[in-house]
């Protein structure tokens, strides 16, 4: 039975070790204004990793129900974009509390905050497309074809246009001396607690997943035992 469950296992293990350890491990002192609230990296960060993770595993379903229409693919790779897009407002909220302690303000049109609102306004909209549609095929078809698009436009709307433009938060240009945190400041403390936190975090939306994908099976079996 435990050779099943032992990643849920793990992440349970994981998340307690993060969520615990997270506020008592030493944490570096950048500068005054960011003092413990440095400790919302061990979340806000590990939570984009996780939805990366999640948002790629809903890509790859969708792409292989394009070569092979079949609905438990179309299942898999809706189920992973919601956890994903959960995710993805879990971080770009830890995110804008941070930048109110951080910036003085939850949201400072910085070009990486705006270009995570376009990315989950994307994603949104693909939820929109599903529920618009009646015709089950159509819905599917179209559905993986729109994730395909909103999962390449992750990349300009993260990680290249803020890049290119003034940004506040770390690895934008112009960043240079605006006192955020990137991996080049977290010391050996801090990295006990982030790499496992990032594997917690993308396994939780894993279980997650997997349950409304049973749930949306059982659903589809007792439609058709009717």
């Amino acid at each position: 039975m435990i050779r099943h469950y032992w990643w849920k296992l793990l992440s349970i293990f994981l998340l307690l070790y993060t969520c615990t350890y997270g506020f008592f491990v030493k944490v570096p002192k950048l500068d005054d204004r960011m003092q413990e609230s440095v400790r919302n990296f061990f979340f806000h960060v590990p939570m984009w990793f996780g939805m990366m993770v999640l948002l790629f595993v809903s890509v790859f379903y969708a792409v292989k129900f394009l070569r092979n229409p079949n609905p438990l693919y179309d299942y898999y790779s809706n189920a992973f974009a919601a956890t994903g897009t959960i995710f993805a407002l879990l971080g770009i909220g830890t995110g804008a509390i941070w930048a109110n302690y951080q910036w003085g303000s939850p949201w400072s049109g910085d070009p990486k905050q705006n270009g995570a609102a376009i990315a989950i306004l994307i994603y949104l909209a693909y939820f929109v497309l599903r529920g618009s549609m009646q015709d089950d095929e159509k819905k599917m078809r179209i559905s993986a074809v729109y994730n395909v698009f909103a999962f390449f436009m992750l990349f300009p709307t993260l990680w290249i246009l803020p890049r290119l433009t003034e940004s506040l938060h770390p690895g934008g240009q112009g960043s240079e001396g605006n006192p955020g945190l990137n991996g080049k400041d977290m010391d050996m403390n801090m990295r006990t607690v982030f790499y496992p936190a990032v594997i917690g975090w993308t396994l939780l939306g894993v279980w997650i997943s997997t349950l409304s994908i049973r749930y949306q099976i059982l659903k589809e079996k007792h439609l058709n035992n009717e």
